[in-house]
């Protein structure tokens, strides 16, 4: 099992595991930033943080210290979203670029999620109570203002009435059964996503664009992340040990298989699973 222990120090990875080794501490802007260092392996992610700090800086300059929090959060959607132009990537959403902090800091075009994160990172720095959502199918940020709590989604800078959030629901209910009875209050998907949640769905979704576009190598790469910031993922063992398998090493894609056999009895996928890594050992030899 990947740990920061076994990593080489100095390496990406490694740098990675230092910083989401304790819930507490976890560091959701730098965290997020080094995701892209599988893609651009010389990023520095301290000028990445340092962009922010300017940003920050220009933002505060605007908002008087003794504002109002109501005062504040105009001001920094205004600064976010109308001035410097941030918003989401229309065009091209799947571009795997659009999860990382470099290259949305230069385009100003990103998802909801990384929209997200940086959009926190200045509300926060504004002393804004300011959360992060893991809405279903569209990440989301809140901020708990004197006057209520206020839903924004970052992909357009929208404040979001009760009424939309349900009307966004619907189909998702409606695909889990979760209507009638079994429906339950919006509140429910607003609670406030921790840090090592956010991570986890940001890679979640470079995982998907890779498995999609048949990646293999960057999809291991996203893998090796996830299994360092939830080693007890054991459906990422597997889907880890099949992107071996499709790049043809049957020793890596056996060790990972093993490990998820070893701790899923009850997965609908057993099975299937365990006759894959059959094939695999025989092809070994």
């Amino acid at each position: 099992m990947p740990s920061a222990f076994e990593l080489p120090s100095s390496t990406p990875l490694a740098y990675f595991a230092s910083l989401v080794k304790d819930d507490d501490s976890l560091p959701l802007l730098e965290a997020a930033a080094s995701i892209a260092q599988d893609e651009y392996p010389d990023l520095d992610v301290q000028e990445v943080l340092g962009e922010v700090d300017v940003l920050l800086s220009r933002l505060r300059r605007r908002s008087p210290s003794d504002a109002e929090p109501l005062q504040r959060l105009r001001a920094l959607n205004q600064f976010f979203f109308r001035d410097l132009g941030f918003g989401g990537n229309v065009n091209d959403y799947h571009d795997p670029d659009n999860s990382h902090l470099n290259v949305l800091l230069r385009t100003r075009r990103g998802i909801p999620i990384s929209l997200a994160v940086l959009w926190l990172e200045l509300a926060q720095g504004l002393g804004l109570k300011a959360r992060g959502i893991n809405f279903p199918g569209h990440f989301l940020v809140k901020i708990n203002l004197p006057e209520g709590q206020v839903v924004i989604d970052p992909f357009t800078g929208q404040s979001l009435s009760r009424e939309e959030l349900s009307e966004r629901l619907e189909p998702y209910k409606r695909r889990n059964g979760l209507v009638d009875d079994f429906d339950v209050p919006v509140g429910l998907y607003l609670q406030a996503a921790p840090s090592r949640d956010i991570i986890a769905r940001m890679l979640r979704n470079l995982k998907e664009i890779h498995r999609t576009q048949e990646d293999w190598l960057r999809l291991i790469a996203v893998q090796d992340r996830l299994l360092i910031l939830l080693p007890d993922a054991w459906i990422e063992y597997r889907d880890r040990g099949l992107a071996w398998a499709e790049m043809g090493d049957a020793a890596l894609a056996a060790q990972d298989l093993e490990v998820y056999i070893a701790h899923t009895d009850d997965a609908l996928d057993r099975d299937a699973i365990q006759s894959r890594l059959n094939e695999l050992r025989r092809a070994r030899g």
